[in-house]
């Protein structure tokens, strides 16, 4: 079976800490998988790993059944994978159409392609094209992540990962955020979610994978993860 994505006992070390011990993770193409595990179990490692702002010291990443694990960061997302960050860092001195602007010509004019949404239409799904001509600096908590969402859109993704992108949000506002990612998803983008509100990995997962300390100690179904004893385990510190 070939995935979207798949990484082969891929292994991260700084100096004498492991952070990701033959770690073996794959998603089929329009899945949505959570990606959940205490602080330190090396989440942000692998998809820094995955997106190329790390690169792995063994195994293999492949993506669409190519190795990508040499690749630099912009050709990966050129093939298709962007990701969004848990702290946005817009750019400050512009306005919410202009910021989406930079990724939409890097990802997408370079590839001249025809499939992904123009500016305008990436901020109506985000429920920001009345903020268009915003100064970034008058946005909301959950309007910055809903931008930084969109800058990822727009790099016409077939992958996106989405990092704790409501992270200090409202129950209104989670699922406001569930929302959009339930409509990326159906409009054929594969996702994987990294949060820490179990209530949204549960509503929103097709699939979870656990970590902790580096290594996968649980994937399936969102209720089979949560009734796993290990899981369990790994989360109350027993």
């Amino acid at each position: 079976m070939e995935f979207l994505l798949e990484a082969v006992s891929v292994t991260k070390r700084f100096g004498g800490f492991t952070a990701l011990d033959e770690l073996d993770i794959s998603i089929s193409d329009g899945e949505r998988l959570g990606l959940i595990g205490p602080n330190g179990s090396g989440k942000t490692t692998f998809i820094n790993c995955v997106s190329g702002a790390l690169k792995n010291d063994s195994g293999a990443i492949k993506f669409q059944g190519g190795e990508i694990s040499k690749l630099a960061a912009h050709k990966r997302i050129r093939l298709g994978i962007a990701r969004s960050f848990q702290i946005p860092k817009p750019f400050k001195s512009m306005t919410v159409r202009e910021n989406l602007l930079i990724p939409y010509e890097f990802g997408v004019q370079a590839l001249k392609s025809n499939a992904a949404k123009t500016p305008d239409e990436v901020l109506s799904l985000m429920g920001l094209n009345g903020k268009s001509d915003e100064n970034v600096g008058n946005l909301t908590q959950v309007e910055l992540r809903k931008l930084e969402l969109a800058r990822a859109v727009a790099a016409d993704p077939k992958l996106l990962i989405s990092d704790e992108a409501m992270a200090g949000l409202s129950g209104a506002e989670v699922d406001d955020i569930l929302e959009i990612l339930f409509l990326l998803n159906e409009r054929g983008i594969t996702i994987i979610m990294i949060e820490h509100i179990m209530r949204a990995v549960m509503e929103f997962s097709d699939r979870i994978v656990v970590l902790d300390a580096g290594k996968k100690i649980a994937d399936g179904k969102p209720k089979a993860i949560a009734q796993n004893v290990r899981v369990q385990q790994a989360y109350l510190g027993v």
